[in-house]
């Protein structure tokens, strides 16, 4: 009876939403599988494997929204310092979760973070769905392995730094004419749209460095449920939500 009502009510919300005023690219922060398996009586492994069968069904949401990026938090650089029988595990379904996305067809993928944080065969994975989905049309899907905000600007710096050298600019030149653009180029999302709309589950109400650089003029909408009961009325309630907001940019 529940699901019926829930099902009734998302409909509702979903028939008032104008999808022409709403996000183009959504960030979401998969956060709270482990808290989510702690409270069924699971492990951490089936709560990590319960949060990727989640991506399928928000990326279908998405397509129905008419959203065009999509950027999924998957693993953070602070998640490298989780005990290894954790880990290990995670990465596998990291791997499994990647390899879904590229297999089905609808969905172009990209990784944003350090790929030389990864192990081998994950770096692999990545890299062939990213070769396999190049020519799709469709939502683009920016997979965060391996990613920090600080460690974007710190990679973006650098990679500015190296290319400005090999053109034979100077530091005092560089100074001189550096501006915002000039790093933008540089980022993961190089060529992208910011997000406007940060979506993060569980509770917690921070980005955790996610996305620092781009998420200047997002709109966050922070839900209370864990990412592997996150439902598709939570989704049309955040939609709901950015638009309601009048978005200024500073004016």
């Amino acid at each position: 009876m529940r699901e019926l009502v829930y099902g009734l009510y998302a409909r509702r919300v979903e028939r008032r939403l104008d999808t022409a005023q709403g996000p183009k690219h959504i960030g979401v922060i998969l956060d709270g599988n482990r808290r989510w398996a702690r409270a069924s009586g699971g492990t951490a492994e089936q709560g990590h494997r319960a949060g990727a069968g989640k991506i399928r069904e928000l990326l279908g949401w998405c397509t129905e929204t008419d959203v065009e990026v999509v950027t999924l938090w998957l693993l953070s650089t602070d998640n490298f310092d989780r005990p290894e029988n954790e880990l290990v595990p995670l990465l596998g379904i990291i791997e499994d979760a990647v390899r879904d996305l590229a297999a089905d067809g609808r969905w172009r993928v990209h990784h944003v973070g350090t790929m030389d944080l990864l192990p081998s065969r994950t770096q692999t994975v990545i890299k062939e769905a990213e070769e396999a989905t190049a020519h799709v049309e469709g939502i683009l899907v920016n997979v965060a392995v391996g990613y920090g905000g600080r460690q974007e600007i710190t990679d973006a710096v650098r990679s500015l730094l190296t290319a400005e050298a090999e053109r034979g600019t100077s530091l005092p030149e560089l100074a001189e004419k550096l501006d915002i653009e000039h790093i933008s180029q540089h980022l993961y999302t190089r060529g992208q749209p910011d997000p406007d709309l940060v979506i993060r589950t569980s509770g917690e109400q921070r980005l955790s460095g996610f996305m620092l650089w781009q998420s200047a003029h997002s709109e966050y909408y922070f839900c209370e449920v864990f990412w592997p009961a996150f439902r598709k009325v939570d989704f049309l309630r955040a939609l709901r939500d950015y638009a309601a907001r009048h978005r200024r940019y500073g004016g």
